[in-house]
């Protein structure tokens, strides 16, 4: 399979952290007994609503292992979200690199999923937050996109609640979705620079 111009261009990031703490949240190493957890976060309409559709069992699954897959041939990727002093896994939360080409690729993108009942407590924001402090820290990229349905306002919100900016310019059509109501993605994007300027 031909590399996309993204991925070809991103260089691999052997000493990024494999594990992020914060106040309420482990951000780890998948382990398989994550599976279940994981195929049922992806099967719920409501964590899905601005995809085509839920997942099957099967879709979580081949997710699952480009998940892994991508953390070892990039030495990062989405960190599997753990609830602190439970054994909660609530999702995910971290980088991936865009599988397409577009006007603002090669780059590295942040993204997040997590069980509904985590929503409305800012976990997303504050797992967002450490991932972006470990980026500019720990690796040479400096700047980091994220995505989503222009529909998607929840996830919109904890773009801007990391600092990230949106240029309606970037705006576009995503190339891998079909569907009239999702098609049209934003763009948001944050440099180191303004990250350290508004941590």
């Amino acid at each position: 399979m031909r590399l996309s111009r993204s991925e070809a261009e991103t260089q691999p990031c052997p000493d990024f952290p494999k594990e992020i703490q914060t106040e309420r949240l482990v951000l780890r190493q998948w382990q398989e007994s994550d599976r279940d957890a994981f195929a049922a976060i992806n099967a719920d309409p409501r964590v899905t609503e601005h995809f085509p559709s839920p997942a099957t069992r099967e879709e979580s699954d081949e997710l699952f292992d480009r998940i892994v897959a991508d953390i070892d041939r990039w030495g990062f990727g989405l960190y599997a979200v753990e609830i602190s002093g439970t054994a909660q896994m609530a999702g995910f939360n971290g980088l991936i690199v865009p599988r397409f080409d577009e006007h603002f690729t090669p780059c590295v993108e942040i993204c997040w999923r997590l069980a509904f009942d985590t929503w409305g407590q800012g976990l997303a924001t504050e797992g967002g937050r450490a991932i972006l402090n470990a980026v500019f820290e720990r690796t040479e990229l400096t700047e980091i996109v994220a995505m989503t349905a222009l529909e998607n306002r929840r996830s919109e919100r904890v773009m801007q609640k990391l600092g990230m900016k949106r240029n309606p310019d970037d705006d576009f059509d995503h190339p891998l979705i079909d569907d009239e109501r999702l098609v049209r993605h934003i763009l948001y994007r944050i440099t180191s620079a303004q990250f350290h300027h508004n941590p």
